[in-house]
């Protein structure tokens, strides 16, 4: 698939590249500390993803990463060496929680589309990165845990964007046991959307992102807003914000466009407005 790349900038554990399309790939590349969410990779992609929520030319987000694994999570031996400190790593470990919890926050609330594109492990932090996306696909060969358990650290904070995302009963299975599960489980609990077959992943995930973005901007922005927003609401809240939302979008020049396309049988031309 021609994607006509453009790259933008490439630096030691963080790679950015920038299709024709408006598709963004940020791709972890720390495979010696297994693609860890240590304090740099965290500031790195916030940094992305709050530079992309500007960027008009940006429409879709793919997270992807280099190496057997996706992400192991937390960086372990950066967190044991700030027990050294006098307070025995409290302060770092506050940082570190708030600046993780930031760049889960930042997927969520981002305008843009976010697809995880896993082709290995993802564990701990690094299962909560997947679910924190919009869309995740993965190869026949992804894994997927929450093993803090077993090192005697609940994944908690992993377990905030697991539990909104599988049932509650899945989420307690993977919390509590620390077991890795395989994609095709992944995508029968909601985690995954689908597997796909590795030589083919990295395509279906562009694919998809360039069907994503050909559609509106402001329209994929409304909805995501939308969506994230409602599914905390009691039902009859929820009804009325979204009655709401839907009278502004019609209201808007995009849904007049899109709408008398689809009568005059031919493609939109969208104003992003």
């Amino acid at each position: 698939m021609d994607r006509c790349p453009k790259i933008e900038l490439t630096d030691s554990i963080l790679l950015r590249e920038k299709s024709s399309e408006g598709v963004l790939r940020l791709t972890l590349n720390d495979t010696e500390r297994r693609n860890a969410l240590s304090m740099d990779m965290l500031t790195r992609l916030r940094t992305a993803l709050d530079e992309a929520a500007e960027d008009a030319s940006i429409r879709v987000i793919i997270l992807a990463a280099k190496g057997r694994a996706f992400s192991a999570g937390h960086d372990l031996r950066e967190m044991t060496r700030a027990r050294q400190a006098p307070d025995g790593g409290r302060a770092f470990f506050k940082e570190t929680m708030a600046a993780c919890c930031g760049v889960m926050q930042a997927i969520v609330t981002n305008p843009k589309p976010v697809i995880a594109e896993v082709g290995g492990v993802a564990t701990a932090a690094g299962c909560q990165l997947v679910a924190s996306c919009d869309l995740a696909y993965a190869s026949h060969s992804a894994r997927f845990a929450t093993p803090g358990i077993t090192i005697g650290l609940f994944c908690s904070t992993p377990m905030v964007a697991l539990s909104r995302n599988v049932g509650n009963k899945a989420a307690m299975e993977m919390l509590l046991t620390g077991e890795m599960i395989d994609a095709e489980h992944a995508t029968a609990i909601g985690l995954l959307n689908r597997t796909v077959p590795e030589e083919q992943l990295s395509d279906y995930t562009h694919g998809t992102a360039q069907t994503i973005a050909a559609k509106s901007s402001m329209i994929l922005k409304t909805g995501k807003e939308a969506f994230y927003r409602q599914r905390e609401m009691p039902l009859a809240e929820a009804y009325e914000y979204a009655s709401n939302v839907m009278v502004d979008n019609l209201l808007k020049p995009d849904a007049e466009e899109g709408i008398n396309a689809f009568i005059d049988k031919r493609t939109p031309q969208w104003s992003d407005e």
